[in-house]
């Protein structure tokens, strides 16, 4: 049974994800006491909102050598096989699968593939709202974030492993204008 779901402002269409006023970054442990943070640089994507917003889809892709973490040797060892190995895999993937609500939360379910391993993943989504650009192309915005086990997606993390946790925070920062 579907939940109707109104939104004030709300607008159906294409949007490609405007990668300037964008965000994709993660988070680890390391060695347990502090958290280092890090991005994905060049990533590109489609949302489309729906007639019926719980139709909505997300299609999105991550190119794996831009990660940054602000320090050259870390950034070239998750280029590594222990990690990315992104001459091989030169991409992560996101599709979503469903977009459903729960407690008054929208949650995006959807399939994410890190080095050929696709796994599902739901990621807690906030709408930001609908808006213009000084051009006056509309906009919106969104908010979302989860975790999840790099063991999973077969990154192992090699030696590094015992100073890395396992669990790895996703935040997304996404803005994206609508398509003609």
């Amino acid at each position: 049974m579907s939940t109707q779901v109104d939104i004030p402002g709300y607008v159906a269409g294409t949007w490609v994800i405007d990668t300037v006023h964008s965000d994709v970054s993660f988070q680890v442990r390391h060695l347990g006491v502090s958290k280092v943070r890090g991005t994905f640089d060049e990533f590109e994507g489609t949302v489309v909102t729906a007639e019926d917003p719980l139709a909505s889809t997300v299609n999105a892709v991550i190119q794996a050598a831009s990660v940054s973490t602000r320090n050259k040797t870390r950034d070239e060892h998750l280029h590594q096989d222990d990690f990315l190995n992104v001459e091989r895999f030169p991409t992560l993937t996101f599709a979503s699968t469903g977009l459903r609500v729960e407690d008054d939360e929208f949650l995006l379910d959807g399939d994410l593939t890190i080095r050929d391993v696709t796994r599902p993943v739901t990621l807690d989504l906030e709408l930001n709202g609908f808006g213009e650009s000084y051009d006056g192309t509309p906009v919106v915005g969104f908010s979302a974030t989860t975790e999840i086990s790099r063991e999973d997606f077969g990154v192992t993390g090699g030696p590094a492993a015992a100073l890395v946790s396992d669990k790895i925070k996703i935040f997304l920062e996404i803005e994206a204008a609508k398509q003609a």
